[in-house]
């Protein structure tokens, strides 16, 4: 009876478990079927609003700023050369590199005695030239008063013979006498012919003499000015460089010996475009007088100049492309000639410019403005300058509109943004939100949305995940990290 009882029993589980799984089994194809027969549930997605940078485009005028390099060179620098021969007997104190002399200063002098013994031989022979002069001209005195006398003689021989003849008419005189009065009158006059030839010859013997007179003269000066030049004196205030000569040298003619330089009278050569020298010319053609600042920046300081375009090459070197322009500078503290500075020309103010990011432009010249509703719309503009990291650029429509300042490839006509306005402060503001720098509020449904997406992160760093999630517990959120966090979730 017992082991029927069991039987039973164990009949009456076994029925009740097979029922159960054919329920079961019934309820999981109910379930199957009804969830097949349901059309899919797809979440409603929000568009995602992407948060620029943004700034305001407002026309002004503005005066570009043209950047170049260049180098520094002395605008007068005389080259120090031997003039005289000989060894050098006394070095000025000064006479080194770097050393700074004055106008007038003696600089150094070379042995003088040849140069002496020569002017002394050159100043006898001009005293004997003078001495020559001298006799010349009592010698022409002494042949003026000798013609005159030999005239006054055969004047009066003359008459004799007059005489003479008018006696043979009368029938007194005879032929001999006649005849020795004409003899007379002939040696008179050819005595008139060598008083002449004498003067001749004292006159010319006064021509000689000046000519001589005046060889001696140069060549006095001529020994004057050697003794001159075994003495070498600065021409203006400068700085010596290039010093190569020590006391006690044998100088040779013409040998280099040194270069003076006047650190106040510099000037800087810098090369530009021929696009930006045809800017710099008025309606003549001629180089405006821009002004023109140059700095040499180093790790700590920087030395600066100021000054205003001179002029230009005369011509374009070969094998070279534009121009090379010169500009003189007023005060030029620490710069020396050869040092490679930083050039910036002030040009003409323009009117009517918009200066934007360079980053807001792209190659072909347009922009993104932000438009109605948020959404981002292009705008062409006219590139007019490029200066630095900003440009410079004109349109009519741009005046008043907000322009994105970074542009990236995920931007577009009819994006979606958040525009971050800067404020006088400095910081982002953000289009109808809060300050970037402000704590915000968060509810509570919000809350666990961030920290559910910030944990559900998989290329969120370990650090940065545990940073976000202990500003997330707090009561206030930064505003920047609950926008960061909204952009990357997709709204």
């Amino acid at each position: 009876m017992r082991f029927l009882t069991r039987s039973l029993s164990g009949l009456f589980l076994l029925a009740v478990t097979l029922g159960l799984l054919v329920y079961a089994g019934t309820l999981v194809a109910s379930a199957i079927e009804t969830r097949m027969s349901q059309e899919p549930f797809i979440p409603k997605a929000r568009e995602r609003a992407f948060t620029v940078n943004v700034v305001h485009a407002q026309p002004e005028t503005i005066a570009p700023v043209l950047t170049a390099y260049g180098s520094v060179q002395s605008r007068r620098t005389l080259d120090i050369r031997a003039s005289a021969t000989g060894p050098v007997v006394h070095l000025a104190a000064e006479f080194r590199e770097g050393g700074r002399v004055e106008q007038g200063q003696t600089l150094l002098r070379v042995d003088p005695q040849p140069a002496q013994a020569a002017l002394d031989r050159a100043v006898a022979d001009l005293a004997d030239a003078q001495a020559e002069v001298r006799d010349a001209e009592r010698g022409l005195v002494i042949a003026r008063d000798t013609l005159h006398a030999a005239e006054d003689q055969a004047r009066l021989r003359g008459k004799a013979l007059t005489r003479q003849n008018q006696l043979v008419e009368r029938g007194i005189g005879s032929a001999a006498a006649v005849e020795e009065a004409e003899l007379s009158a002939a040696s008179a006059r050819q005595s008139v012919l060598a008083s002449r030839s004498a003067l001749a010859q004292a006159e010319a013997r006064i021509d000689s003499a000046a000519t001589a007179l005046d060889r001696a003269r140069i060549a006095r000066d001529v020994a004057q000015r050697g003794l001159d030049d075994t003495v070498i004196t600065a021409v203006f205030d400068g700085t010596l460089s290039g010093v190569t000569l020590v006391q006690g040298r044998l100088l040779s003619a013409n040998e280099m010996l040194a270069q003076l330089i006047d650190p106040d009278a510099m000037e800087v050569a810098f090369r530009i475009s021929t696009a930006q020298y045809a800017r710099m010319l008025d309606e003549k053609g001629r180089l405006k007088p821009l002004p023109v600042s140059v700095s040499l920046d180093n790790a700590d300081t920087a030395l600066t100049a100021s000054g205003h375009i001179s002029r230009d090459n005369a011509a374009v070197g070969e094998g070279q492309t534009g121009r090379v322009v010169l500009a003189t500078l007023d005060q030029t503290r620490g710069l020396k000639p050869g040092d490679f500075v930083t050039v910036k020309v002030l040009e003409d103010p323009l009117n009517g410019v918009i200066r934007l990011p360079a980053t807001a432009l792209d190659a072909s010249g347009q922009v993104l403005v932000l438009a109605e509703g948020n959404r981002l719309d292009v705008m062409q503009v006219v590139l007019v300058r490029r200066q630095g990291d900003d440009v410079l650029v004109r349109s009519d429509d741009l005046a008043g509109r907000d322009v994105v300042a970074q542009r990236t490839p995920l931007l577009g006509r009819g994006i979606l943004v958040r525009a971050n306005r800067a404020r006088q402060d400095g910081t982002a503001r953000t289009e109808d939100g809060p300050a970037q720098d402000s704590l915000v509020e968060l509810s509570a449904e919000q809350r666990a949305r961030l920290v559910a997406f910030v944990e559900a992160s998989q290329s969120m760093p370990a650090e940065a995940k545990s940073r976000i999630l202990a500003q997330l517990d707090q009561p206030k959120v930064p505003a920047a990290t609950i926008a960061r966090l909204e952009s990357r979730m997709g709204g």
